[in-house]
């Protein structure tokens, strides 16, 4: 064989092989992208235009319960329940807030009924005798856990009792609460929703917010866990992700953090996101919501969250917050 056919066969194995990893590279990104766009994508355009449910008519439902109820997403989604005909608990701190959304509520809906129940859910505290006194008359199919706040700054510089009541506001009432109305519903053989207020920093290394990200992760988690258990008796149960939204949430920070007031400038009204948290129930065990939610999902879906959290502590210490903050160490 001459020396010519033993380059062109070499030049024809060659080209063989190149096609042949090319083919099998694009396949081995085409297919995590496409059933990602599958998988992810969809559903979360689907929960976005579909019809918002009449919560009432679909739990025969006459009673909703909704926890930070007082202000902000919570007290949006306490209208937006009474506008479909419920009559609401509200769980809140008892203070002005709540004092005012019980007489806006009882003023715009005068032929319903509206319940507070001022408590504070904090360690210690013995809320949930009070919610379960205030409730032991009516049925509450429908139920919002949507309390929480933020402690700002490097974790060893909070005071570890703020940090106790951060776990006990945001994660521990919402099982206290979630696992006292779940078990009336299943023991009654009866449906209904368990709706929670989540975030996408649960999904995420989240520096200077650390218990915030670390109770959410856990919330959502719990959501779609609960979920599985009792979506096949008729229960519905999801963990909602919104992007920023304007209310007392941000004016609370025990310190200022510049990549979250960055995000809250895109806030937007609680008013305009109780429609797409109404849209989520049902469908789906989690529900991001927003450009921030949406891209923060997208842009990290295929990164190894090790990874992520080595390329942020290598570069953590050239952010601004973390300067800000480090010199009080």
């Amino acid at each position: 064989m001459s020396a010519a056919a033993t380059s062109c066969e070499a030049d024809t194995t060659t080209s063989f092989l190149s096609s042949s990893l090319f083919t099998a590279l694009a396949f081995l990104f085409a297919f995590p992208t496409l059933f990602w766009f599958v998988a992810y994508l969809i559903p979360q355009i689907y929960m976005a235009f579909r019809p918002v449910p009449n919560l009432k008519k679909k739990y025969a439902a006459e009673w909703a319960l909704v926890t930070g109820g007082g202000s902000g997403i919570g007290k949006a989604l306490c209208f937006a329940l009474a506008q479909q005909g419920l009559n609401v608990v509200v769980v809140s701190l008892d203070d002005d807030f709540l004092k005012t959304t019980m007489q806006e509520l009882k003023r715009q809906f005068p032929k319903q009924e509206f319940r507070s129940v001022g408590v504070n859910f904090a360690p210690g505290v013995k809320y949930m005798d009070a919610v379960i006194k205030a409730t032991k008359d009516i049925h509450i199919p429908i139920v919002f856990c949507n309390a929480g706040f933020m402690v700002t700054g490097f974790l060893d510089q909070a005071p570890i009792e703020k940090l106790l009541a951060n776990i006990e506001c945001n994660a521990t009432s919402a099982v206290n609460v979630s696992h006292h109305f779940v078990k009336i519903l299943v023991q009654n053989k009866q449906k209904g929703c368990i709706v929670f207020t989540s975030s996408v920093a649960g999904f995420i290394p989240t520096p200077f917010a650390a218990m915030y990200a670390s109770t959410k992760a856990f919330v959502s988690q719990f959501a779609a866990c609960l979920h599985i258990e009792v979506k096949p008796l008729g229960i519905d149960v999801c963990a909602i992700h919104p992007s920023p939204v304007a209310s007392n949430f941000y004016h609370k920070l025990d310190h200022k953090v510049d990549m979250i007031e960055a995000a809250a400038k895109s806030a937007v009204t609680p008013e305009s996101v109780t429609n797409d948290m109404l849209r989520s129930i049902g469908p789906c065990a989690l529900r991001d919501m927003g450009g921030l939610a949406w891209g923060t999902r997208m842009g990290t879906f295929f990164l190894p969250y090790n990874f992520f959290a080595e390329v942020f502590a290598f570069f953590a210490p050239f952010l601004p917050d973390w300067k800000t903050h480090n010199q009080h160490r």
